[in-house]
């Protein structure tokens, strides 16, 4: 008989579950990715699927949005310019997950969401401005890229708050009756 963790089963689901909430209607930011980083990084204790099933939930569900619902791009895109400015963010809010949420408190999972959201704000931001594409590769447009990114950040603190909650909520919730089954 193979035995499952539904614990592991259940931490994947709720990753899978979060990625595609992206493509429900919401405001400008307000996303599950943060979340899912932090929530990958607190509960799977093998560090290499606290990495990889976090960041291919995010890639898949990028390809989804980039491919088939935004259109963006004339052809089949794999990654999107500036990418790697956004997975950086999120294998460090990883790491927070990993290291700072080595037991689940209220106090922890909103203080590393409120941490991991200004995180990825500044790593993110900064990726735009680093590009040039959009503002002169100064101070001034430094400056300017983060002071017009101010406003979407409400959107990115809300969905950090939103989804680490029902994300480490759900989870400490379906702990109660946590054993492995038999198959």
């Amino acid at each position: 008989m193979t035995k499952i963790n539904l614990s592991f089963i259940g931490i994947i689901l709720l990753i899978l579950f979060a990625s595609f909430t992206r493509i429900i209607p919401h405001m400008p930011n307000f996303t599950p990715i943060g979340a899912m980083a932090l929530f990958g990084g607190a509960y799977l204790s093998n560090r290499y699927h606290a990495f990889i099933i976090p960041i291919l939930s995010l890639w898949f569900s990028d390809l989804i949005i980039n491919n088939f619902i935004l259109n963006y791009y004339d052809q089949f895109t794999w990654f999107y310019p500036g990418f790697i400015w956004q997975y950086a963010s999120f294998g460090i809010i990883i790491l927070f997950g990993y290291f700072l949420l080595k037991k689940i408190t209220f106090k922890k999972v909103l203080m590393t969401s409120i941490g991991s959201s200004l995180v990825f704000f500044v790593i993110t931001n900064f990726g735009v401005w680093a590009t040039g594409s959009m503002y002169p590769l100064t101070i001034n447009g430094l400056i300017s890229c983060f002071v017009l990114a101010i406003p979407f950040y409400k959107g990115t603190l809300l969905g950090f708050l939103f989804y680490s909650s029902f994300l480490f909520g759900v989870f400490e919730m379906s702990k109660l009756n946590k054993k492995p089954i038999n198959i």
